[in-house]
């Protein structure tokens, strides 16, 4: 954890703190279940919906004994680019490995302690790619409790079957209900604690539409207004000036 409740990695306006909403719970407890097992897991949804930052949540703190690796999925990703992702992941001393033989040696070694490997954007992994991730969760001598995350990524794992069929859970990551909102973009940034209820309601409506992400760069712009503009105040003329700057053109 970062300064006022920020995570390393996630990206929030100045003065923002991550909400504890039902998502994160949710992630949480699957994240755990799957650790007392040693077990598999997929986390999707849409993008912006704060998968990340969900499971940064749920990491943040684990038991003694455990540690926790994230891995990028490269450019282009191959078996050759995965096994060099992962040896880097795990800050391994010495150079990588000239044979796949003695990298694979030395990434099973490290991972015979418990450990949980999440794998961002594994949507774009081809299936290559995925068994070599199944075979380092598969081998005999490793301890790892494997999260697979990133928007689609339930659709990459269709293509193999004999994966998709270990996954222990399959966690949707939703958008935020209505029912949320207020909650959790007050908790979010005390600019939206000025915002009457009904302007926040309008707000998701009207542009944010339950995405964690955008309402994070509303936040920004909001800011950055109120601090170069004269006299501005937050009123539906302001927010719907912002909604152009957060919105894809049509």
């Amino acid at each position: 954890m970062g300064e006022n409740g920020a995570l390393v990695g996630v990206a929030l306006p100045a003065g923002a703190r991550l909400v504890r909403m039902s998502s994160v719970r949710a992630v949480t407890e699957t994240v755990g279940q799957a650790m007392a097992t040693q077990g598999a897991v997929c986390l999707f949804g849409d993008p912006g919906r704060g998968k990340t930052a969900a499971v940064r949540i749920a990491l943040s703190e684990v038991p003694p004994g455990w540690k926790v690796t994230w891995v990028p999925v490269p450019v282009r990703p191959s078996v050759a680019g995965m096994r060099r992702a992962v040896f880097d992941a795990l800050a391994l001393a010495g150079r990588f490995p000239h044979t796949s033989a003695m990298a694979d040696a030395a990434v099973t070694e490290a991972l015979g302690e418990a450990r949980v490997l999440v794998v961002e954007e594994a949507q774009r992994l081809p299936v290559p790619c995925l068994e070599y991730l199944q075979s380092l969760w598969d081998h005999p001598g490793t301890r790892i409790t494997l999260v697979l995350c990133g928007a689609g990524s339930e659709r990459a794992l269709s293509r193999l079957p004999q994966l998709a069929s270990r996954i222990g859970a399959w966690q949707e990551v939703p958008r935020l209900t209505g029912s949320e909102v207020a909650t959790v973009v007050t908790g979010f940034h005390p600019l939206w604690r000025t915002v009457p209820v009904p302007d926040l309601m309008w707000t998701d409506r009207s542009c944010v539409h339950g995405t964690f992400r955008t309402w994070a760069a509303l936040t920004a712009h909001l800011q950055n207004a109120l601090l170069t503009t004269a006299d501005a105040s937050i009123d539906r003329a302001l927010l719907r000036r912002l909604f152009q700057r957060v919105a894809p053109p049509l």
